[in-house]
């Protein structure tokens, strides 16, 4: 009788631990390889249709003079980007990260504002992302390390004496937080990132109760531990809050007012974390990822006047 009882618990747990696996593969699959994302919304491309608010930058992006690059990741991954040179000869450069399950073509109205403030541009494909190889999602987290080396790609184009700006959007933004928290090169004078999470723990667990209604434990550690096996990550080591604790690059932090997928509230945590000079701007309304075109002026007016601070610009927007 004991040694039933004692098969049927382990049966039991066997069986237990075999769905837990079986549901951490899904969200694993759902949330970190490089699949379709069907809450995520895409965009036409192709089509500039008159009545979209970025027709112009984006007619601009598809005809501006650029040249494609690359770099190899530290892990053996090419990791493609676009280069495009100021209107005229400028040691400035904006380094420009999508976000998540987007690619490059997604920046065209952030390029054009870099664009007009006199920058060199290189806007990436994350891996995994457009035409860059990996079959994973790093949440800005191997992805500041291929930063770090199209930082020292810049460099090495324009000489000691660039001016480098880093920006970036949702997993973007989380992207160049992550670099922040690295020992950077003093070329790179500041960093503005738009809606960033806090860390990938955090956003997980928000977007598994938001969308699923199911708690933290313990499908986050299982697809954690699942994460790590496949990808070479842990979502506890992902922390932008803990990378801008050891920022020393003045940093813009924006966020909407209104973001349900990345909540506010993560932008406090980390403004209130980072140790370097830093700036809050929060967009009355806007939605994830929707402070730019909700008030486009205030927000031109923003970046260029938080970078005419650290930046040698020729005019603010």
């Amino acid at each position: 009788m004991k040694k039933k009882t004692i098969a049927t618990v382990l049966g039991g747990l066997g069986a237990a631990v075999g769905a837990l696996t079986l549901t951490g593969n899904y969200f694993y699959k759902t949330a970190v390889a490089n699949t379709k994302k069907p809450f995520i919304e895409e965009f036409d491309h192709a089509t500039i249709h008159p009545d979209d608010p970025w027709a112009a930058e984006k007619q601009w992006y598809n005809d501006v003079d650029h040249e494609i690059t690359h770099i190899v990741s530290e892990d053996g991954l090419k990791i493609s980007g676009v280069y495009i040179p100021a209107a005229k000869p400028s040691d400035k450069v904006a380094l420009i990260a999508h976000g998540y399950s987007g690619s490059l073509k997604d920046m065209a109205p952030f390029a054009k504002l870099f664009y007009d403030l006199g920058f060199n541009i290189l806007v990436s494909d994350a891996r995994g992302h457009g035409s860059s190889e990996g079959n994973y999602i790093g949440f800005g987290w191997h992805e500041r390390n291929d930063y770090l080396r199209w930082i020292d790609q810049m460099i090495q184009r324009h000489g000691e004496q660039s001016e480098i700006v880093l920006y970036g959007i949702s997993m973007g933004g989380a992207t160049v937080l992550n670099v922040s928290g690295e020992q950077l090169p003093k070329q790179v004078k500041a960093i503005v990132e738009d809606c960033g999470f806090s860390s990938v723990e955090e956003e997980v667990t928000h977007q598994l109760k938001d969308m699923y209604k199911l708690p933290k434990f313990p499908l986050v550690q299982m697809t954690s531990l699942i994460t790590k096996i496949r990808a070479g990550y842990w979502f506890e080591e992902a922390s932008s809050l803990e990378q801008v604790k050891k920022n020393q690059t003045p940093t813009l932090f924006i966020h909407g007012d209104a973001d349900h997928f990345v909540p506010t509230w993560m932008v406090y945590e980390l403004y209130e974390a980072n140790a370097s000079p830093k700036e809050l701007y929060i967009v009355p309304g806007a939605e994830h990822a929707y402070a730019y075109v909700t008030d486009k002026e205030t927000y031109r007016s923003r970046v260029s006047h938080f970078l005419k601070h650290y930046v040698t610009l020729d005019h603010t927007l």
